[in-house]
């Protein structure tokens, strides 16, 4: 058992309103003991206990380690050419994704790997110490099964997104591919899963074929989760409601019974400005989540052809600018927020038991990720107990 001191911090974020007042639970001059991986204790520096070893925060911000709960790393290939289209005035539409399963699918498992490897290394040095990772690109039973294998070498948090669209070679039958997906596909990819996914929106799937990818789903132990509402307003929403999802992803066309599906049924609406960003689409109404009283999440959907981006600090940046969220509600969605999308309770928050993933801000208040856009705010980064960077 190792145990590790930071202190010096000038201004903590816990995400613990027992800790500190607001939701952010914000406590001043504070320290943290980190024990065997997990938070041991939080207060005044003044007060801490002695550990085995001591980070010195010299009076930076510390945040909880930000938690992104939506992101496609496994592909092969680059799409820039179709980004330069884009911004030269062709709309974006769904097609594009199968660009990246054809590299995908001509990449080896090391090529793979690497890749997925490197993304994840980016967002670890900008603070994100949990994610979650999506197969979707291989869309064979081989290929979606060594996506999901290459992703549990990255995370635990792997979701089968097999319902991503319809492969080439199944144009015109997509009552074919769904039983694929339910059938061969999620029998080989569930013991690499914890999530099962779909794509809802024209191009993709509709809602039939998603009730019944969710469902076999659900039936094989793994946790649903929805693309919803992207390009347009669709059933998205409403099917998570249904469904009992963990979370429905997008949400740039929400109705007005939408957000009273996703707040009823409790599903986190994760927000991916990034992807409005890359393809100058409307942003997200956030704020009528929020003032419904709905979870927010936020997180970056790293992908190679709509958000190609780690960085979740661009995102807060994003969301307080576009999307009219506040720095403190921005900051709580890509932490709390992510790790409600991800049912995972013991990260996005620091107070004892819980995991002790911390980012230290080179700058006096967590205010400065949206203040100071596109700035590598992030000087140093814990992930359970370790100073990993």
């Amino acid at each position: 058992m190792s145990s590790l001191l930071v202190t010096g911090i000038g201004e903590l974020v816990t995400n613990d309103p027992q800790a500190g007042p607001g939701p952010l639970g914000i406590l001043r001059d504070a320290a943290l003991v980190a024990e065997d991986g997990q938070v041991a204790w939080v207060g005044p520096a003044s007060a801490a206990p002695a550990a085995d070893a001591v980070l010195d925060a010299a009076g930076r911000a510390t945040v909880p380690g930000f938690v992104d709960s939506h992101s496609h790393l496994v592909f092969a290939g680059d799409r820039a050419a179709e980004f330069e289209a884009r911004m030269s005035g062709r709309a974006y539409a769904a097609g594009g994704i199968r660009t990246t399963v054809a590299a995908t699918r001509a990449a080896g498992d090391e090529q793979l790997a690497a890749g997925a490897a490197r993304l994840a290394a980016e967002m670890l040095r900008q603070g994100t110490t949990t994610i979650e990772v999506k197969s979707g690109y291989g869309l064979t039973v081989a290929d979606e099964r060594r996506s999901l294998a290459v992703a549990q070498g990255l995370t635990p948090e792997t979701t089968f997104l097999g319902a991503h669209v319809v492969p080439a070679e199944y144009a015109g039958d997509v009552a074919g591919y769904v039983d694929l997906v339910t059938g061969p596909m999620l029998a080989a990819c569930a013991p690499y899963a914890r999530w099962i996914d779909v794509f809802v929106e024209d191009g993709a799937f509709d809602a039939e074929a998603a009730r019944a990818v969710l469902a076999a789903g659900t039936a094989a132990g793994l946790g649903a989760r929805v693309h919803a509402s992207q390009l347009g307003p669709g059933p998205g929403p409403v099917l998570a409601a249904e469904a009992g999802a963990a979370s429905a992803d997008h949400c740039t066309h929400l109705t007005g019974t939408d957000v009273d599906a996703l707040r009823g049924a409790g599903v986190v609406a994760t927000l991916l400005p990034a992807a409005e960003f890359s393809t100058r689409s409307p942003y997200p109404d956030a704020r009528a989540l929020l003032d419904a009283g709905g979870t927010v999440a936020l997180a970056t959907d790293c992908n190679p052809g709509t958000s190609y981006t780690t960085s979740m600090p661009f995102v807060i940046a994003l969301a307080v600018r576009e999307m009219r969220m506040t720095p403190a509600e921005a900051l709580h969605a890509a932490t709390a927020g992510g790790a409600a999308a991800l049912r995972r309770p013991d990260v996005g928050i620091l107070r004892p038991g819980a995991r002790a993933d911390v980012a230290l801000l080179d700058a006096p208040s967590f205010v400065h990720l949206a203040y100071r856009p596109g700035v590598p705010l992030v000087s140093a980064v814990v992930r359970a107990g370790r100073h990993v960077v």
